[in-house]
């Protein structure tokens, strides 16, 4: 757990860690929002705390605030607040801060909430709003946004329920709901329920939310976890969605690609044949979702693979201007954020902003610390400013003895030049083979799967281990065939450039 401060100056494309005096203790799940009072304001409400050995967990239910302009933090101390909780939403409105939902839990149990409570930045009083109207369920990690109209949307979130002794049930909700201020009723707010058109984002929880400069509100990634009796598989995301307060509309975000390929790609249709197939122009045939694995290889040899749902395509941000600007003209540059949730979003001059996040391997969870932006005027391709780093990775296990863990930080900070090689040969004799075999000249998809399948399909049993469900390790050897593919594709294109 961290309490340190970072700051990202867009101009030097650096990361500075800023060390100011008396800051909050160490947390996470926290909320915090940016305000121009005062020559800027960053308030922080809550969260939670865990120590390394499990030993100590508690939220809380403190607020500070970080004055800007003169870098120091402050404690405010004000009666009547939310209770201690993690996973609320929290939001700037007009010169209050709103909070919503989150949860608490103990060594014994649990809670979700749904209540409503507003900070005043004028009096530094905390209020408990009671709108009228049926709200959402108790939840936690939801979307939370002010519209451009003054109403605040609530969509999704997460919470479980216990359905037997010591069996929970996940519930990932896609609900959405407004909360309206009262036309002359100060403090007075109500709930209503809405049901927005277009392609809304498929279940999920974990995602992050952004508001762009045109007042529509953004949300990245997540995951879905998939429970299966008593065990969970989580799905990770990386798609992005758009939602348009101004005509209550979802939108399932399209890049366009960068623009010289496109014009490249369009001189090489003119040349083809007239009897291409639809399938090889980039048809546009029913899409169905692919599975993409990538690999990543980390500082201990352990291969981690990050498994990446790519959705049908669905509306696009704004009408391509010809059908031949179709999702599949706009290639993947390879640069896009890998699938992730809980990362941090943030708009800034007309440049969406992803910073870091998580994914699970197996029973790892890795997290991330790469950058990346997109313009979203030009809607073209995820530039990437700080590279995701394996080495960098890295996991506290509870069975790792200390022995072991001292090693693993002395082999992280490069430490152990040995460590690379070894792993490297261990992981070669557990036939793991680094060479992929390669497609033959004009060879099609279908029949290169046909003819490597059974290498595909070892090489998955590997990573996924002898108790993998057999019809999870097939789809898993398609995805990976089908992502080294598309990587030699790349790769080639490259090498003709």
């Amino acid at each position: 757990m961290y309490n340190e401060l970072y700051i990202y100056s867009i101009r030097k494309d650096t990361w500075t860690k800023v060390d100011i005096p008396g800051p909050p203790p160490r947390r996470c799940a926290h909320q915090a929002v940016v305000v121009p009072q005062s020559g800027g304001q960053l308030w922080v409400f809550g969260g939670e705390f865990a120590s390394p050995d499990g030993e100590q967990f508690y939220h809380y239910k403190d607020l500070w605030v970080l004055h800007l302009a003169t870098k120091t933090w402050e404690q405010i101390r004000s009666t009547g607040g939310p209770s201690g909780r993690s996973g609320h939403r929290m939001v700037a409105w007009k010169r209050q801060l709103i909070l919503f939902g989150g949860f608490h839990e103990s060594t014994r149990d649990y809670i979700y909430y749904s209540d409503v409570y507003a900070f005043s930045l004028d009096t530094f009083q905390w209020s408990k709003l009671s709108p009228s109207g049926p709200g959402p369920t108790p939840r936690s990690g939801c979307l939370m946004a002010v519209t451009p109209q003054g109403s605040i949307a609530i969509y999704g979130g997460y919470s479980k329920q216990r359905v037997r002794k010591d069996v929970d049930k996940g519930t990932q909700h896609s609900d959405m709901f407004l909360l309206k201020p009262e036309e002359g009723g100060e403090g007075k707010w109500t709930w209503a329920r809405i049901n927005p058109s277009g392609v809304k984002p498929t279940p999920r929880s974990g995602f992050s939310v952004a508001l762009a400069p045109n007042h529509q509100i953004l949300v990245f990634g997540g995951v879905c976890d998939e429970e299966e009796e008593e065990s969970l598989e989580g799905s990770f995301f990386s798609d992005l969605y758009i939602y348009d307060p101004a005509r209550s509309r979802w939108f399932a975000a399209q890049l366009k690609g960068p623009k010289s390929e496109k014009k490249k790609r369009r001189r090489g249709k003119v040349e083809e044949h007239e009897g291409a197939t639809e399938e090889e122009n980039g048809g546009t045939g029913a899409p169905e979702p692919l599975e993409v694995i990538k690999e990543v290889v980390a500082e201990d040899g352990t291969v981690i693979t990050i498994k990446q749902v790519l959705a049908p395509s669905g509306l696009p941000v704004r009408p391509p201007p010809k059908a031949e600007d179709s999702a599949l003209e706009a290639s993947s540059t390879g640069q896009e954020p890998c699938p992730r949730s809980n990362a941090m979003l943030a708009v800034k001059h007309g440049l969406l902003y992803v910073y870091g996040g998580m994914f699970e391997a197996g029973d790892r969870q890795v997290t991330l610390s790469d950058l990346y932006c997109l313009d979203l005027h030009k809607m073209e391709e995820w530039k990437t400013l700080v590279e995701m780093d394996p080495k960098s990775q890295e996991w506290l296990e509870e069975t790792d003895s200390e022995e072991d863990s001292s090693s693993d930080e002395e082999g992280a900070e490069g430490g152990d030049e040995d460590q690379e090689e070894d792993s490297t040969e261990d992981s070669a004799e557990e036939g793991a083979d680094p060479q992929h075999p390669e497609m033959a000249p004009g060879e099609q998809y279908e029949e290169y799967l046909s003819r490597t399948e059974q290498y595909w399909l070892k090489l998955a049993r590997n990573h996924m281990g002898p108790d993998a469900k057999e019809k999870k390790v097939l789809k898993v050897a398609h995805a990976m065939a089908k992502a080294f593919i598309d990587d030699a594709g790349q790769d080639m294109a490259r090498a003709q450039h």
